[in-house]
């Protein structure tokens, strides 16, 4: 199948496919004799375990160390449950950061007054200015 063929069948752009070829996550697919790229089930397999990794949020690097362990036969599954884990406490990280700026940006919405007034403490805690209120957790 050509590139369209094998980006519909597996979810997977054909930018990105092209992308992950490029930088040797996935092996460059054959070519026809007219030139263009030959992809067949086992291609489309191996982008499809990419794209469902990519929705999980790994990043390509930890999707080829992935890749590497699912076609070795005599991978460790503590291998793969040791990525996983790491993966969560990144997420949970990413999470708690996500978090502290919904309680910054909270306490600054509720500190602006939101009329004709010039003075905002939004727009002085992006200038960096020490005056704007600061998100407390432990004051809500």
């Amino acid at each position: 199948m050509n590139i369209g063929q094998a980006a519909e069948a597996s979810g997977v752009s054909a930018k990105m496919i092209r992308y992950y070829e490029a930088t040797g996550l996935i092996p460059a697919a054959g070519r026809k004799a007219s030139g263009y790229r030959d992809y067949d089930a086992a291609d489309v397999h191996r982008l499809r375990f990419v794209r469902r990794a990519r929705d999980l949020g790994f990043p390509v690097a930890v999707i080829a160390e992935l890749l590497g362990l699912w076609a070795d036969p005599s991978r460790h599954s503590a291998d793969v449950r040791r990525i996983a884990a790491g993966h969560v406490e990144t997420l949970q990280s990413r999470i708690r950061d996500l978090q502290e700026m919904v309680a910054v940006l909270d306490t600054l919405i509720a500190c602006c007054h939101g009329d004709t007034r010039p003075d905002c403490p939004i727009l002085t805690r992006l200038e960096g200015a020490a005056s704007a209120p600061e998100a407390n957790p432990a004051a809500r």
